[in-house]
């Protein structure tokens, strides 16, 4: 049995949830639940970002202290991963005791690395990130995300020695110690290097935001918010000490979006070599989704609620909407018309049907007795690498071709006329092999839909049918 863990980049809490941290923890689950299922010992963290300038606005906005901000928004965040159906182990806060002790312990461990400096230059609010003047002249000083003006810093900061490891990182990505799925995000990060890793101010002044962690012996400056939420990782293991984390790090596989790539693949990379731990085997950064070919926005009226899409056919249709109809590598589309497509087609039609058919003529031509059930013959080493590279899309489009092709062996074989002719041995075994056929795509689909998997297998495992109470997928009247 090998250990695996992966964790998922830790959303900011100054908004509700939307469908691109939906990705983030989909993605994560899947590799958790696939590793489960091959016997591995899996730890999967999810958590939420709470501190920053971003959540003392929004705290001044509601009234509150930002510590009651926070408390009152994470439980819809544990509302949410409950709905996507998610089997984290952690649910890590930054505002959690653990978390900021750990975090100061390895600020002090990175001392070597951290100077005291003055940072003048422009800093967004809206995106709790540093800005070069470059950056600022290209988008004519306003923020495109957020459609607010950068501020103009000029204040005394702590800095990382991020320049020094440029050399370090490049190594590990060569040799492959370190892997960005994809590849061409891969060759991003390298001509980021390539063009000079800058040392990063890791502070703010606490009389500007007073909502952070002080940093060791100095409580006059706050830890940068980004520098801190990317210790979680380690410490919702129980960095330095504990059994979890000497057993679990390095994270196996770390799931970020392509916006947040930079901080995970050279500043965190760089901070794990600071500390003198072994970095992430592999780095899977995704796209995002966009609806009816544009860009999410209020502005255009086209922001898809996760929770409404879950709410409307239930949480498995969503997970295998954006499993397999999203790009696991490339940006992708979501629609109503879309969705709604692929809910009776894919699986009403082809899958929801497959599993009443195979049923009811078991129930009705050996009176629900299965008989013995083959084993899988179907080749899946080709699922089993599109997972290992995180192409879930691909993984599907394998399960898929089972489902397809299943349904046509029952239109060729035609059971029903079997039965007419009394050949009682060859109706077995065509219903046997259909049976086996459906139990062995219920394991491929544990990993991406568990509740469907598990409908399929308890129809069938026990050598006698059960029917299901309704379809697989009933149909909107």
């Amino acid at each position: 049995m090998s250990k695996f863990y992966v964790c998922t980049a830790i959303p900011y809490v100054n908004a509700k949830a939307h469908i691109g941290h939906a990705m983030d923890f989909l993605y994560a689950d899947i590799l958790a639940r696939y590793h489960r299922a091959q016997g591995d010992d899996v730890k999967f963290s999810i958590g939420t970002d709470e501190h920053g300038a971003k959540i003392a606005e929004k705290a001044v906005e509601n009234n509150v202290t930002p510590q009651e901000y926070t408390d009152k928004i994470v439980p819809l965040w544990k509302d949410f991963a409950e709905r996507l159906d998610l089997s984290n182990d952690y649910f890590i806060r930054t505002t959690d005791r653990e978390h900021e002790k750990r975090a100061s312990l390895i600020w002090e461990s990175l001392s070597e690395h951290i100077y005291k400096g003055s940072y003048v230059g422009w800093y967004c609010v809206g995106c709790e990130e540093y800005k070069t003047d470059t950056h600022v002249k290209d988008t004519n000083g306003t923020c495109p995300e957020h459609n607010r003006p950068y501020d103009k810093l000029a204040e005394e900061n702590y800095f990382f020695k991020l320049s020094s490891f440029s050399d370090q990182i490049k190594q590990a990505i060569a040799t492959k110690k370190m892997r960005i799925i994809p590849e061409f995000r891969q060759r991003e990060i390298l001509n980021v290097i390539d063009e000079g890793l800058q040392d990063i101010s890791i502070s703010r002044p606490s009389e500007k935001i007073a909502w952070g962690i002080p940093v060791p012996h100095d409580t006059s400056q706050v830890m940068y918010v980004w520098f801190e939420a990317l210790m979680n990782y380690i410490t919702v293991l129980g960095y330095p000490d504990s059994a979890d984390f000497k057993t679990y790090w390095p994270a196996d596989v770390q799931v970020v979006g392509k916006d947040i790539l930079r901080f995970h693949a050279a500043i965190w990379p760089a901070m794990l070599l600071g500390l003198g731990l072994q970095l992430p085997p592999v780095i899977y950064s995704h796209g995002h989704v966009g609806s009816g070919g544009k860009k999410m926005s209020k502005t255009l009226g086209n922001v898809i609620d996760p929770v409404e899409a879950i709410e409307k056919y239930g949480v498995d249709p969503f997970r295998y909407f954006f499993a397999r109809h999203i790009s696991s590598y490339d940006d992708g589309d979501f629609t109503w018309e879309k969705y709604e497509e692929v809910y009776n087609s894919e699986l009403a039609n082809e899958l929801g049907n497959a599993v009443s058919r195979v049923a009811a003529m078991i129930v009705k031509y050996q009176e629900g007795v299965i008989g013995d059930i083959p084993p899988a013959e179907h080749d899946a080493n080709r699922y089993h690498e599109a997972i290992a590279e995180c192409r879930f899309d691909r993984a599907l489009e394998e399960v898929w071709e089972q489902v397809r092709g299943l349904n046509q062996y029952i239109d060729e074989e035609k059971p029903w006329e079997v039965a007419k002719e009394g050949d009682s041995e060859q109706l077995q075994e065509v219903l046997a092999y259909m049976a086996s056929a459906l139990m062995e795509i219920a394991e491929l689909l544990v990993p991406f839909m568990p509740q469907t998997a598990a409908k399929i297998k308890s129809v069938f495992a026990e050598g006698i049918v059960r029917q299901l109470d309704g379809p697989l997928f009933p149909k909107e009247q």
